[in-house]
């Protein structure tokens, strides 16, 4: 039978199933008003793949109708263990539909009965009238309906099943798959099964016994615990099935005419998709309203890029579809006439995209494979330099090329844009080349218009600003054991990914540059600290901090041995021993053999082994104290003295941590490989690994730490003349705060009275409840509340600063720093309590930390400007916290610190002094 050929089709989306699946896939975008649209935009953009890829097709989307369906009659816990809809979501149903009917399509939503019934009946209407069928899900249940003119199609993994294709993704055919997941359970409508029966067992009896009443009549001859379970489980499975099974025979009075393809309401969509901030597709809008008016004297159009104008027909959708053809405007620069054109290309152009391809992640260890270069959108080139397939192409020499372009790449009148530019810059730093003109950074652009995005990669802003899917690097090299180094790739291919990469790179910039102009703070942060930022980072990454190997493995055998007497210690205290990684263990040790109480539990009810609940016991029992000391000690062990010294350069002999500005929502810079900020501050064995970080010999480390810079953030903030007052006069700010809420002479504060001013000046940073300052101080709540309620009466204009904050945040959406870094709080006005109680810590908190980041980023900007010019015998190794770290000549630290000292100061004007504390050392921890 070769329907497909001849028959029609019906597409049936399961807009529920990708509702939820793009919500939880795609970054959490949102417009400048607040409103998400991530899943929005990636519902929107499969329909328009789907619609795209058989434009005769008739179609429907079909939604769950609000509230129960008679599965919850016959089994009230079914779907039970689901949370409610996120508000994030919920407020993406409405506008979603709306863009849905404007663009044409019947929605269906049938009360009592769920989508997947509804696709059922229409799939069975739609055979009885001789038409094929694709349905578009991601749920697995609908896998019983495929049959020789019915195949689904998951378009987020662009998984296709037909028959075969059941067969070999389930190990059992079509008919079987009610049978099937009635055995192994659905977790996600909270179905069990036959505890421990899996797909392999599942399939294997349904291949023996051929159904499920087959199984059931052969229950007694199953042998072992699954034969038992089976047995146990055999009155439940008839209800299984009829959850399972899908309705095929719904009373739908469809006029299937408004099934056929419509025309989309183009006004309204305008409205819609300018409302959502969908730039790309209203382009695509306005180009096909342009071809619509010229239609009639247009020539036959050529071949030209999906790219330059996303079109209904043409945009790329979000969940892999297959890239599009290789740009025309894509050269492979293997020959030296290619190259003197591109070189006279970027002379002339007044900005270019630069992309390194290369041997390693680890910048440090990276070789040059290739570089790739857009001088305007859609027309870049890539130039490979070290390619070991090559397919009888001859690649200019590497050396000597480089040679050719070191006089632009070093040259800052040629102004440079990349996508995480510092990796280019170290990469070429390798070769000798310092690369300057840093001007643009995609990468940083992205981050500055919203820096609560988790995800900023080339690849995903390209998918949500340009509705393009980029060509992915495993696309290229392939996964796992079967990957390929990038200098094996053909050069046909590479030229493909690489001057995309370039070509994207710099589309993204024409798309977020102009936006970010419209932003006086956000644009100020990026062009007077960010991007000069970059060559600053890339210089300490490269300087790295030398460290004692010898000594971490001394520290990591102690720690070992101290490990082991604590286990000893708490095999003792428990009656036997056990072990002192698993929760299960702990669970049974603490709660069912010594009767503990369960002071916080699991989202299961189960009593709960989390830090915090061990924190909790450990105030009134020893073993849960001796178990928080052991696992504080095995991290430091695991996280540190075992790992640090795998960090170590086998040439440099230091270690070379990456800085990340892209990554924290608060501007903080972000560590890693290794994190050199999580490392303890105040405990011995902190201390002890600080000790490892040291300097070679004859020099020193010099550590310059800013005083309670966001406590002085605070008073410059809120203008509190009591804040104000005892900053400038030099006071012990803790003693000063202690002095005004117990009413006392300074000199009479007691150290638990300074402690406890100490806990409310940092917890109100944090926004601490009185809940939390209780449990801080070990305190009765109303004496907490007393104490909260007296640093108010004293600092009026603290408590007026974190209001202004929250009506801030509530009218504008967003709260700014001093410089006018934006963090966009789109919580403060859900209706959770628990999010808008977070947002509201937020925006007191935000422009605090925020501040501060800005503070040592200038800072960073000055000392290093300073070191450059002045040629003084020191660098820049790290920046943890509110500290940077030196290294310098022993006889030069006491002028380094004066120095330091001043430039750090200087890094902005606040109403009180910023206060640097200096110290220097042989190592880390002397230094403070």
């Amino acid at each position: 039978m070769h329907h497909a050929d001849t028959a029609r089709r019906l597409i049936l989306v399961d807009g529920s199933s990708y509702l939820y699946r793009a919500f939880h896939a795609l970054p959490p975008l949102r417009t400048r008003q607040g409103q998400p649209t991530g899943a929005i935009k990636g519902v929107i953009a499969m329909l328009r793949s789907l619609r795209a890829s058989d434009p005769a097709a008739l179609m429907a989307v079909i939604f769950d109708a609000k509230g129960k369906n008679f599965r919850h009659s016959l089994y009230p816990d079914y779907k039970a263990q689901r949370p409610p809809m996120p508000d994030e979501l919920v407020a993406q149903i409405a506008p979603l539909q709306e863009v849905i009917d404007a663009m044409g399509l019947l929605r269906l939503a049938v009360p009592e009965v769920e989508a997947d019934d509804v696709i059922a009946t229409l799939t069975t209407q739609a055979l009885q009238r001789g038409l094929e069928v694709l349905i578009s899900t991601g749920d697995k249940d609908l896998a019983q309906l495929v049959g020789p003119r019915i195949s689904l199609l998951n378009t987020m993994s662009d998984e296709r099943l037909d028959e075969a294709g059941v067969w070999q993704k389930f190990g059992v055919s079509p008919a079987q798959i009610v049978d099937y997941l009635s055995l192994i359970g659905d977790k996600a409508d909270n179905i069990p099964g036959v505890p421990k029966v899996g797909p392999k067992m599942a399939s294997k009896w349904l291949a023996e016994y051929g159904s499920l009443e087959g199984i059931i009549e052969h229950a007694a001859d199953i042998s072992g615990k699954v034969g038992e379970n089976l047995r146990a489980t055999l009155p439940q499975l008839p209800l299984y099935q009829s959850l399972i099974r899908v309705k095929t025979d719904l009373p739908l009075d469809i006029d299937w005419t408004r099934l056929e393809p419509g025309a989309a309401d183009q006004p309204r969509l305008r409205e819609l998709f300018t409302a959502l901030e969908f730039k790309g597709w209203l382009q695509a809008l306005q180009q096909e309203d342009h071809a619509a008016d010229t239609a009639h004297n247009a020539a036959q159009p050529g071949p030209r890029s999906t790219r330059d104008a996303p079109s209904a027909t043409a945009v790329q959708d979000l969940f892999g579809a297959e890239p599009g053809a290789p740009h025309a405007h894509y050269v492979t620069i293997t020959d030296a006439a290619t190259l003197q054109s591109w070189l006279d290309k970027l002379v002339q152009a007044p900005l270019w995209a630069l992309d390194v391809e290369t041997s390693d992640l680890d910048p440090m260890r990276a070789e040059l494979v290739g570089l790739s270069f857009a001088v305007t959108a859609g027309e870049a080139a890539y130039l490979p330099l070290a390619h070991r397939s090559l397919e009888g192409v001859t690649q200019l020499p590497r050396e000597a090329t480089l040679e050719r372009l070191r006089p632009l790449l070093e040259d800052p009148q040629y102004a440079k844009l990349g996508h995480h530019l510092k990796y280019d810059a170290q990469v070429l730093a390798n070769h000798g080349i310092t690369l300057a003109g840093i001007t643009h950074d995609s990468l940083l652009q992205s981050y500055l218009l919203d820096s609560q995005a988790h995800r900023h990669s080339l690849d995903v802003l390209s998918e949500q600003h340009l509705q393009y899917r980029t060509l992915h690097y495993e696309e290229v090299t392939g996964k796992g054991a079967r990957q390929i180094p990038f200098a094996e790739v053909p050069l046909e291919q590479a030229t493909r990914y690489a001057a995309e990469d370039a070509d994207i790179c710099l589309r993204l910039h024409q798309h977020l540059w102009p936006q970010l102009c419209t932003q006086a703070g956000p644009r100020r942060v990026y062009e007077q600290l960010e991007i000069p930022l970059i060559p600053v980072l890339a210089r300490m990454e490269r300087h790295g901090v030398y460290v004692d190997k010898a000594h971490l493995q001394t520290q990591s055998r102690a720690l070992a041995k101290q490990l082991t007497a604590l286990e000893q210690e708490a095999f003792a205290l428990a009656g036997e021993p056990f072990n002192l990684a698993s929760p299960k263990q702990i669970q049974q040790i603490l709660f069912d053999k010594h009767g503990l109480p369960a002071k916080h539990k699991t989202p299961k009810g189960q009593p709960s082994t989390a830090e915090e609940a061990l924190e909790a016991l450990a105030e009134d029992y020893p073993l849960p104290a001796v178990l928080l000391a052991h696992r504080r000690l095995a991290k430091l062990k695991s996280t540190y003295t075992d790992k640090l010294p795998g960090f170590i350069h086998p040439r440099t002999g230091r270690i070379h941590a990456s800085y990340q500005q892209a990554v924290t929502s608060t501007g903080r810079l972000s560590c890693s490989d290794p994190n050199l900020q999580n490392i303890p501050i105040r405990t011995p064995p902190g201390r002890l690994i600080r000790q490892a970080f040291t300097a070679p010999p004859g020099r020193l480390l010099l550590a310059a730490d800013y005083s309670q810079i966001e406590l002085r953030i605070m008073a410059h903030l809120s203008q509190d003349s009591g804040l104000l007052a005892a900053f400038a006069a030099g006071e012990d700010i803790h003693r000063a705060t202690a002095a005004e809420i117990f009413n006392r002479p300074l000199e009479q504060v007691s150290a638990e009275e300074r402690r406890a001013a100490k806990a409310i000046n940092f917890g109100l940073i944090y926004g601490m409840s009185a809940f939390g300052l209780a449990r801080e101080l070990k305190l009765e709540q109303s004496a907490a509340k007393d104490y909260m309620a007296r640093y108010f009466a004293r600092y009026p204009g603290v408590q007026a600063y974190m209001q202004a904050s929250r009506e801030q945040a509530l009218s504008q959406g967003y709260v700014e720093t001093l410089l006018g870094r934006r963090l966009y709080l789109p919580d403060i006005r859900s209706r959770n309590a628990q999010r808008r109680a977070q947002a509201e810590r937020l925006a007191i908190n935000a422009p605090m930390q925020g501040s501060a980041a800005d503070i040592i980023k200038a800072a960073m900007l000055k000392v290093d400007t300073w070191l450059q010019h002045s040629g003084f015998p020191a660098m820049m190794i790290m920046q943890v916290h509110d500290e940077l770290v030196f290294e310098v000549q022993a006889e030069q630290a006491q002028a380094l610190g004066t120095a330091v000292s001043r430039l750090m100061s200087e890094a902005l004007t606040l109403h009180v002094p910023l206060l640097v504390d200096i110290g220097i050392g042989e190592n880390w921890d002397a230094a403070h």
